[in-house]
């Protein structure tokens, strides 16, 4: 299994922004990526109209829709409360990954970089987490910690952490998702 690392923060912290910025960094080093990301919505990724988005509503269970370009598979599931983790890994094709990076999900069990900013108010998962292997801040001098402190403003730097960290055999090591 690939390494896993989680990004974990409040609502509005800036999960999505840092994301975007950092995966084109990682791209750049020649790390291919995979993301999840967890939502609390429902959602549409074919919409009203389309033909999978008919299918799909007519009984498929599973819609998978191909082009030369791209593949989609949605899936529908029961409501039967939050997705799982393990899961999701499991349908990526790891084969042709070097990471993955989770955004949301951060009540499972695997290495995960907690976004933090103290003017929103909100509290910290770390220490409660002990899955938290960084914080990364815009105010990196309100943590009393022995965990790395990285900047939120610094995509290139959190780059490079996560590369010597998960993917080089750093201290931390890689990581699973395991549910709690």
């Amino acid at each position: 299994m690939v390494p896993v690392i989680g990004f974990c923060a409040c609502s509005g912290t800036g999960k999505t922004t840092l994301l975007v910025k950092l995966l084109p960094l990682l791209k750049a080093q020649g790390v291919r990526v995979g993301v999840i990301k967890h939502t609390h919505h429902r959602f549409e990724v074919d919409q009203p109209g389309k033909d999978s988005y008919e299918l799909r509503k007519a009984g498929a269970a599973e819609m998978l829709v191909a082009s030369g370009k791209r593949w989609a598979l949605m899936v529908d599931t029961e409501d039967n409360g939050e997705p799982d983790l393990q899961q999701m890994l499991n349908r990526m094709d790891q084969s042709i990954l070097d990471l993955v990076i989770v955004e949301g999900f951060k009540h499972d069990a695997f290495p995960k970089i907690e976004l933090h900013r103290p003017i929103l108010g909100k509290p910290l998962q770390f220490p409660e987490d002990p899955n938290v292997i960084a914080i990364a801040s815009d105010d990196t001098s309100a943590y009393r910690t022995d965990l790395p402190l990285l900047d939120i403003n610094d995509p290139e730097a959190m780059a490079a952490f996560i590369v010597s960290t998960l993917l080089r055999g750093g201290a931390e090591g890689g990581g699973t998702a395991k549910s709690r």
